[in-house]
């Protein structure tokens, strides 16, 4: 059978974080574009924000297939999702992704796909898969450096880390020793933390691992990550939403941006899962105010509490910065925001896709990171050029001081000029390369295909 001519057929099996989703979901397009069907496996509450994405040209060759969770009472349907769900249900939706197991098998069993790719939660999956003679690849949307640097601590314990600049003090650490967030019940028999589910993952994808990265960015830790592991990585590129367009209303944020100079503006989110303590936002708010740059800054607080934005921010803040800042509560269209003209800045917490956003779009990081695997990305963002990281004090606590000088450097001082011209050179490096890498990609893939049951 020719392969390249045989449509293909995957599913796949993301986690259930937007963050996780999103990255699936631009893969799958992408492959769809090259004779594959997808069939995007995922619980009926997160498939309900994916619908919309999906009209037109995409309806066709990428199918939304339901996960239902077993029904647990303190787990309803609309928890099935890490978004908007309360901490101390972390680890209940990871018990219940687990006992979807035999429904997941099910699904393999009537839809019998030519390959299965999943995520890093889930070593149930590639198992469920090779029982049914289907290569699995394990997809991860996190960091070359960030990966390599928890698999090389799981594996050599007590070695140091090659690579110098990934540093992190011992604030930091304890900020990044949460990741992947170890919360399963350990009375539960079947406890298995989420860094070992993570190395089960890796260990258990046929033939190679894809990831969510470019070599211009993280050649030697995707090397090193390979030497490691002894397994093949196949970066997949920054993998990045278009905005949509033809948008009936345009956002207040884009217009109040179309009165500003070029590059003179920052903006300010720490992503969706992340909330600022109260000191914390106090001195992001005076490090704004002193920076005196332009911002268009994102607030989020916990879904369900009731806080006042003028009262979360320190008094006479919203008046003293008048024009100058716009302080937007819960959402903004961020992609749009970065591809504006305006913008001369990104202060972010460098969450991988806000990292590949950036750099997609041209606009240097001011990186404030505040947990999880953010501190390995602030680092690999600043080596590699393309942002400045915010220093903090002894105690691992933002000064308002260091937050301004680090903003006004990068809009308007030569650092930034810098950082600048190396973040174009590299998007503009990737956008041409793009397209033959992600048929690099595809062709991996088929073949994988090809070679059949005996590599699973």
């Amino acid at each position: 059978m020719d392969t390249a001519r045989k449509r293909i057929r995957v599913v796949m099996l993301p986690w259930l974080a937007h963050g996780h989703i999103s990255p699936f979901l631009e893969l799958s397009k992408k492959l769809a574009k090259r004779n594959f069907h997808i069939y995007l496996c995922s619980t009926p509450v997160n498939l309900s924000s994916i619908k919309p994405k999906l009209s037109g040209k995409y309806s066709r060759s990428i199918q939304l297939v339901e996960l239902h969770l077993p029904s647990l009472p303190e787990l309803p349907p609309q928890y099935h999702t890490t978004k908007g769900l309360p901490p101390h249900l972390n680890a209940t939706l990871k018990r219940a992704f687990d006992m979807a197991g035999p429904h997941f098998s099910n699904i393999l069993k009537t839809l019998s796909p030519d390959l299965l790719i999943y995520d890093f939660l889930q070593p149930w999956a590639p198992a469920i898969a090779a029982s049914q003679n289907i290569p699995a690849i394990n997809f991860l949307s996190t960091g070359a450096a960030m990966t390599s640097f928890v698999l090389h601590a799981m594996k050599k314990p007590g070695d140091e880390f090659p690579f110098p600049e990934i540093h992190l003090d011992e604030c930091m650490k304890t900020r990044f020793v949460d990741l992947p967030e170890d919360h399963s019940p350990s009375d539960d028999h079947n406890h298995i933390s989420d860094k070992d589910r993570a190395l089960k993952c890796f260990e258990r994808s046929s033939g190679f691992v894809m990831m969510k990265t470019f070599e211009e960015l993280e050649g030697k830790y995707i090397n090193f990550l390979s030497h490691l592991m002894q397994k093949k990585i196949v970066p997949v590129g920054p993998l990045v939403q278009n905005p949509a367009r033809g948008d009936h209303e345009k956002a207040k944020t884009l217009e109040w941006l179309d009165k500003r100079k070029q590059s003179s503006a920052v903006f300010v989110s720490f992503g969706t899962e992340y909330f600022l303590s109260k000191e914390e936002m106090e001195e992001i708010a005076y490090g704004l105010e002193l920076s005196n740059v332009n911002f268009i800054w994102v607030v989020r607080f916990p879904e369900g509490e009731k806080v006042k934005l003028d009262e979360a921010l320190p008094e006479g803040f919203l008046q003293r910065v008048g024009e100058k800042g716009m302080v937007v509560e819960g959402w903004a269209p961020q992609a749009k925001i970065l591809m504006h003209p305006s913008i001369g800045g990104f202060v972010s917490h460098c969450g991988w896709s806000s990292v590949m956003e950036s750099i997609d779009f041209g606009v240097p990081i001011v990186a404030i990171p505040m947990q999880l695997d953010q501190p390995v990305n602030a680092k690999v963002v600043e080596q590699a050029g393309v942002g400045v990281e915010v220093k903090r004090d002894r105690d691992g606590k933002l000064e308002r001081e260091e937050v301004a000088t680090v903003i006004r450097e990068v809009v308007m001082g030569n650092i930034g000029e810098s950082v600048r011209k190396k973040e174009r050179e590299m998007r503009d490096n990737i956008r041409k390369k793009g397209e033959e890498k992600m048929d690099g990609v595809a062709q991996e893939l088929v073949q994988l295909y090809g070679n059949g049951i005996k590599n699973v």
